[in-house]
């Protein structure tokens, strides 16, 4: 039979997993906890991370149905649930990773689809939301101002012809 307890964490696992935007599995053997502390904080309010047991998380993940993460349970794991942007959350990872190399990114989960550990790397490699949000502005701007350019070109011409005109008739008379 359960333990309460277990079966507390188990559930509070299943919802952060369905309340995530995405998930990202690390193994974390080797580091203090100072550096999980510094992880922590590198994080920032975009992803809570949390030592999970592997068989907790394989029930959970299963709750959850992401049975895709349940073979990714193995070893000393830890679970980053973004809440914010994945990007932003696969780049504090990843720059960790490369300071401390005893944190090692294992896969995750994206919108119901898995990740692997080089598709967490990919995503980190991306532009922040904020970033390519102002790149489209920007490039919806000058294509308004090219139409509007191009809708104000012919009335343009049409009073520079008009003034040389009045220029040549003046010159005549």
């Amino acid at each position: 039979m359960a333990r309460p307890d277990k079966v507390a964490a188990v559930a509070e696992i299943a919802e952060k997993l369905r309340d995530s935007s995405a998930v990202v599995l690390t193994e974390y053997r080797g580091l203090s906890v100072e550096q999980l502390k510094e992880l922590r904080r590198s994080l920032g309010t975009s992803a809570s991370y949390s030592v999970v047991k592997n068989s907790l998380a394989q029930i959970a993940a299963k709750e959850a149905g992401f049975d895709t993460l349940v073979e990714q349970f193995e070893g000393p794991t830890a679970i980053a649930f973004v809440s914010g942007e994945p990007v932003d959350a696969a780049k504090a990872l990843r720059t960790f990773s490369k300071e401390n190399d005893q944190l090692v990114i294992k896969g995750g989960l994206m919108e119901g689809r898995a990740l692997t550990a080089e598709d967490v790397s990919k995503l980190a490699d991306l532009e922040s939301r904020e970033v390519l949000l102002a790149k489209a502005a920007g490039a919806m701007k000058a294509a308004m101002f090219q139409a509007a350019y191009m809708f104000t070109a012919p009335a343009t011409q049409a009073a520079r012809i008009i003034e040389a005109l009045r220029e040549k008739q003046a010159a005549e008379a």
